[in-house]
């Protein structure tokens, strides 16, 4: 039997990309929770499948899987359409699709530049193309984009995927103040160092070390910034646009 969803997203349809793990699939899952139906998308068919099935698990219907790479434009406006079709409308919009390809500048491919740039930056442009003119129309509309601390203070070894958080913190500007006429906020979230499978990688040494230049002396974890997510998609971040939200522990203070 499934859980009974609270109401704050009742009616409501969210997109949210990257939902097959980590923060996406968090935030993904926050949405049902609060009553809301969510587009789970991700590049694999496995992860959004599954991740889809596990919220369906506990809130029967309120989830559907979209297989797509959102750096492939003509896939995305397609998916776009199949959603609008699905779901008939889309009120919240979150870019949370992001890759890494790390190294140091001197050593860097083009290839390792262009994927991040093409997934982190242009995948977000790809989306808000696909559902900028549905959202117009939607009530309470969000677009809620997830850059990162990096993109504000730069990290040795990351150059492309600092240049593409970078990037989407003035495409959400610039976007903020295209869409304001129509009542359509676009504000930006820049986690700081987040517990997912991703950091379980590391070394004991290599958390500790980050955690040393956290202020509160800890990471993080998804629903942190699916708290957040929520608040900047409700209704009570109504007159809130075109601005970042660092949820970092106070590293960029």
């Amino acid at each position: 039997m499934g859980l009974k969803p609270m109401a704050r997203f009742r009616d409501k349809v969210a997109v949210v990309t990257g939902a097959g793990r980590g923060i996406g699939l968090e935030i993904a899952k926050a949405f049902a929770a609060e009553g809301g139906k969510v587009a789970v998308v991700s590049r694999s068919e496995g992860s959004c499948g599954s991740a889809a099935e596990a919220i369906n698990a506990d809130f029967p219907g309120m989830a559907k899987a979209y297989a797509v790479d959102v750096a492939d434009h003509e896939a995305v406006q397609a998916m776009g359409k199949e959603i609008i079709a699905d779901f008939g409308t889309v009120n919240i919009l979150v870019n949370n699709a992001g890759v890494t390809r790390d190294g140091l500048l001197m050593r860097m491919k083009d290839s390792d530049w262009d994927e991040v740039l093409d997934t982190n930056l242009k995948g977000a442009f790809n989306t808000v193309k696909a559902f900028q003119r549905p959202m117009m129309k939607a009530e309470d509309p969000r677009i809620i984009n997830i850059s990162s601390v990096i993109g504000l203070i730069g990290n040795a070894g990351q150059a492309n995927y600092a240049a593409s958080k970078a990037g989407l913190i003035g495409f959400t500007k610039s976007v903020a103040r295209e869409l304001a006429g129509r009542k359509v906020t676009c504000n930006a979230i820049a986690p700081g160092f987040i517990a997912t499978d991703m950091t379980d990688e590391l070394n004991d040494a290599q958390k500790e070390g980050i955690v040393a230049n956290i202020p509160l002396k800890e990471m993080g974890n998804t629903a942190d910034i699916a708290a957040l997510t929520l608040f900047l998609a409700s209704a009570e971040a109504r007159y809130i646009t075109g601005q970042v939200v660092a949820s970092d522990g106070g590293m960029t203070m």
